[in-house]
């Protein structure tokens, strides 16, 4: 498997170095950037390897020839948005193919027609949300779905009926702390539009509280400009698409929307976790840890995909109760010594918080 997936390992291993607040050596980051270089192929594209099919074009395929799914979706905007050079041409279309994953469970499935998946959930969740179009998504819906998957081991399972997965500590950890920041496209879904004010400014054990909840009362409890920002967006990229003259479509970016992950993670946090963050740290560093890396479950053994993805969720626990990202947690918030605390990551990309700011910098001037 590996030997096609070795960007993923740079990927998965440098993060996971990062979360816990150490980088490479000098020697060693040039050695990584000089394979990636390897790893591109001459149209653009990065391959498994050198030489290797690049794994994504801008027909949203995985790779050339290959399936059509929420991953591909996702990448290619996550990747265009990062780069600042995200524009209607490559929005167009999007928002509705993912609007039809969204399935009766209120999850997001891979396709039209499947089962709801935690990691195709965060793909689509965090798509819709780049492209400011996140409102058309039934949010309460997911929500429902959402909560209800931490199970009674205190992980996340991926689908329902499943078995609890350390990864999905991140992709269904990520999901929560993206909706944290919609609490007011929620509100207005549900038709509360004051419901959800302000909330983190309660002074509560919101952990404890949460797990004693019904389902009818935890489902109204998980539901800025921002709002604002996605509505008047989606509305212009709709209006804005073809150009009057040629029937073309306009390869400008929308109003703002190479700046919606900087917006979004400047913008207030408005409700209390979605899930019990206690419990799930719990199930973290006494289940998922194995000596210096993290795996599935107990029984299983450690790997470098799950090391990354239970660092990140770990990471999505402890600041899950701070209402400005770039403040550290209390140490309420924090399982075991505040030596534990990790490094914060930008929920809709999975990158260190540090870096996401030195890149959008960097691209905004490029």
């Amino acid at each position: 498997m590996y030997m096609h997936s070795r960007p993923w390992l740079c990927y998965w291993i440098i993060h996971s170095i990062a979360l816990l607040g150490d980088c490479l050596d000098d020697k060693l980051e040039n050695d990584v950037v000089d394979f990636l270089e390897r790893c591109q192929d001459p149209n653009g594209g990065y391959g498994g390897g050198p030489g290797q099919l690049p794994s994504l074009i801008i027909s949203f395929r995985m790779h050339d020839g290959g399936e059509i799914d929420v991953r591909a979706c996702y990448t290619a905007i996550s990747v265009a948005s990062a780069l600042n050079i995200l524009d209607d041409r490559l929005i167009q279309n999007v928002g509705d193919y993912i609007l039809s994953c969204q399935t009766h469970e209120g999850g997001i499935s891979g396709e039209p027609g499947t089962e709801a998946h935690g990691g195709y959930t965060f793909c689509g969740l965090a798509a819709m949300v780049l492209i400011n179009e996140v409102n058309r998504l039934d949010l309460p819906g997911l929500v429902n779905w959402v909560v209800f998957r931490q199970g009674v081991e205190c992980g996340f399972q991926g689908r329902t009926n499943k078995l609890v997965d350390g990864c999905y500590s991140f992709w269904q950890g990520g999901v929560a702390a993206i909706i944290q920041r919609l609490h007011l496209i929620v509100n207005e879904q549900l038709g509360l539009p004051n419901a959800f004010k302000d909330d983190l400014s309660i002074d509560c054990e919101h952990d404890s509280t949460n797990s004693d909840l019904s389902e009818g009362e935890r489902y109204s409890e998980a539901t800025t400009s921002f709002k604002n920002d996605t509505c008047e967006n989606s509305q212009e990229g709709e209006q804005g698409f073809e150009d009057g003259s040629s029937g073309k479509y306009n390869a400008s970016p929308p109003t703002g929307v190479n700046n919606t992950g900087y917006n979004f993670i400047k913008g207030p946090v408005g409700m209390r976790p979605l899930f019990n963050s206690m419990a799930l740290q719990q199930y973290i560093l006494l289940c998922s840890q194995e000596q210096a890396g993290f795996r599935d479950k107990p029984g299983k053994r450690r790997d470098h995909y799950h090391t990354c993805y239970v660092l990140s969720g770990l990471s999505i626990c402890q600041y899950s109760g701070v209402k400005d990202a770039d403040s550290p947690p209390l140490p309420r918030d924090i399982l075991g010594p505040y030596s534990n605390l990790l490094e914060p990551v930008h929920p809709l990309y999975n990158i260190i918080l540090d870096r996401y700011y030195e890149a959008h910098e960097f691209f905004a001037r490029s």
